[in-house]
């Protein structure tokens, strides 16, 4: 796995072993930022479902301010722990050790900023976006005009509108499929 643009383009990040953590790979993670943009200074990321923190670092090495990390393995956390350290972001991270199986936690201080971008990838098939999404739209941690990233199986139906959050674009790779929402904060 390596990062795809940005300042730390071509780097290296820690692999996973074994087939517990799915990484989003190389290709579908520069398909995500050619869909989102490029140039992400200035925003506050969190990714969820978070993994081996690819996509909150690659947001990182694109400009974005800072990044929060949520996943409920600890050897997720451990690898993220790596993969910031190794590319110098771990001062501008965060990570939390939650599980998100009934919804996104609201009891953490770090939960109280309003996010930019949100990275969702949770583990197929599972039923786990719904429920994600409509705590996302409902909970007040989006900023206005932020981007919802989901990924799942190309098999999975989601919907298009959860409150807020109106898919505005959808594309598979291969068995993926990235559905990106836009957040539209009730006037």
């Amino acid at each position: 796995m390596r990062i795809t643009g940005g300042q730390a383009r071509g780097r290296l990040l820690i692999s996973p072993k074994g087939l517990d953590i799915r990484p989003t790979s190389d290709h579908v993670r520069e398909a995500i930022f050619n869909i989102i943009g490029q140039d992400l200074s200035g925003l506050i990321v969190l990714d969820l479902f978070a993994g081996t923190g690819s996509l909150g670092i690659e947001s990182l090495s694109r400009g974005a301010l800072r990044a929060l990390f949520i996943d409920k393995s600890q050897k997720a956390i451990n690898l993220i722990k790596k993969n910031l350290a190794l590319l110098g972001y771990d001062g501008i991270s965060a990570i939390l050790k939650r599980d998100l199986s009934n919804g996104i936690p609201s009891n953490h201080a770090l939960l109280n900023d309003a996010f930019d971008l949100v990275f969702l990838d949770p583990p197929y098939g599972k039923g786990l976006l719904p429920v994600l999404l409509e705590g996302l739209s409902k909970k007040g941690s989006l900023s206005p005009k932020s981007l919802v990233i989901a990924e799942s199986s190309k098999k999975d139906s989601i919907l298009l509108s959860f409150s807020n959050l109106q898919m505005v674009d959808t594309r598979s790779y291969g068995d993926t499929k990235i559905s990106v929402y836009a957040y539209e904060a009730e006037q």
